[in-house]
């Protein structure tokens, strides 16, 4: 694999990431480096199609192990065709969302095991990680009051949500040295300040080039 940093952003929903993964996009691309930008679920073909059926309420009623399954093969294929080529090639690779949300949503959320959706997971995502995770943390009710037309797991119940949040926060807490946890409601610059400072460090950038 060559050169490239993978960074991904994690939280509830409503909470900002496609925002500062943009914001944080167009600064690397500033510094001279290839950035692709993607999401999950749905950074492919394929991964669009699982989107709709894991997300579109539509689909009715779906076993909380079909889910953990279809988002885990949009994972291995997003993983395949898209996240480890643009590594290979040096690339700063942006995703909103990746592993954890799987296992704080279909794992502790649905209360599923997580060990064994872990194990799912790093087998279809080939073990790849992060280098570095950016968590932006809210309550749930905060977050996904934001939102007026909610998807499946949007209007999934806060249960849901609150454990997931809590899972996130564990999962930070065990690794701070690959995570980034930031209030999402502290100002969009403030927070995208925050991001750059750390991503510099990976990125190897001077100070001097950390604002915008």
């Amino acid at each position: 694999m060559g050169e490239g940093v993978f960074i991904v952003f994690e939280g509830g929903d409503g909470v900002g990431k496609s925002t500062q993964a943009t914001l944080l996009a167009e600064w690397a691309a500033g510094q001279g480096r290839e950035v692709v930008v993607t999401l999950e679920p749905g950074g492919t073909a394929i991964g669009r199609v699982l989107r709709d059926l894991v997300l579109n309420p539509s689909w009715g009623d779906v076993s909380p192990r079909a889910e953990a399954l279809m988002y885990a093969a949009d994972k291995a294929q997003h993983v395949y065709e898209v996240v480890k080529p643009a590594l290979g090639r040096g690339a700063v690779v942006i995703s909103d969302r990746y592993v954890d949300s799987m296992l704080a949503y279909q794992g502790a959320g649905r209360v599923l095991s997580v060990e064994r959706v872990e194990q799912v997971a790093r087998w279809a995502t080939e073990d790849l990680l992060p280098d570095l995770t950016v968590l932006l943390d809210l309550d749930p009710d905060h977050g996904l009051a934001t939102i007026a037309e909610k998807d499946r797991l949007e209007g999934a119940g806060t249960d849901l949500h609150v454990r997931a949040r809590q899972f996130f926060l564990d999962l930070a807490a065990r690794d701070p040295e690959h995570y980034l946890v930031l209030p999402a409601r502290t100002g969009i610059e403030s927070i995208a300040a925050a991001v750059r400072e750390r991503v510099g460090e990976l990125l190897s950038v001077p100070s001097g080039k950390l604002t915008p």
